[in-house]
């Protein structure tokens, strides 16, 4: 039986970095579990999670749910909780982390079996998804630093939709996508993005 801890370092790194692996032995490897860095309860922002099951495509995403609470959530810069052209944890306290159990393509960025943060850059029409190894570091985006940026994967965009009705509490949930896979569908406030997550192309 192999120890509890060595899978952790298998998914983690010494860093906190995830790791690449491959075929049966990244599935093996990668935990497809929510482990917060601190204790969840009484948080305003209510630690969450997701799985993706779809055919090719297996995996959970974890994250904090912040809620409206009357405020304006997108928007300008100095009006707005999460300004428009601003870094975003994707959510609250941690950063948004997605654990795939095989190779994937996010937004069209490939990457192997393993753990990424996911981080995003809110606007009007479309939103910039970024995709990093390191999944250590606290959420706010003031711990984004130089040695974390060096970490990433990759940039994609995907289009914002406008909603006729508000979401109250920030909410990510999985749908069947394109191409075998699935799509992260992420709605807060009146607006909606979709983050397609599909199988690697050989």
């Amino acid at each position: 039986m192999i120890p509890r801890w060595s899978v952790v370092v298998a998914v983690l790194g010494i860093a906190g970095v995830a790791t690449p692996a491959s075929g049966q032995e990244a599935k093996a490897s990668t935990a497809l579990r929510c482990t917060p860095q601190n204790q969840v309860e009484g948080r305003a922002s209510p630690y969450d999670s997701v799985a993706i099951a779809q055919a090719g495509i297996e995996a959970k995403v974890c994250y904090g749910r912040p809620s409206m609470r009357g405020r304006t959530i997108f928007g300008a810069e100095g009006q707005a909780l999460v300004p428009y052209g601003k870094l975003w944890r994707t959510g609250a306290n941690e950063p948004t982390i997605i654990h795939l159990a095989s190779a994937a393509e996010i937004a069209g960025i490939a990457v192997d079996a393993g753990s990424y943060s996911i981080y995003t850059i809110p606007g009007e029409a479309e939103w910039t998804v970024i995709v990093n190894r390191s999944i250590s570091q606290w959420g706010h985006e003031s711990r984004y630093t130089a040695e974390v940026q060096a970490q990433e994967v990759g940039r994609a965009t995907v289009k914002a939709e406008r909603l006729d009705d508000p979401v109250e509490q920030f909410t990510i949930r999985s749908i069947p996508g394109g191409q075998g896979g699935a799509e992260l569908v992420l709605e807060w406030e009146r607006t909606r993005v979709r983050i397609p997550v599909t199988p690697r192309r050989s």
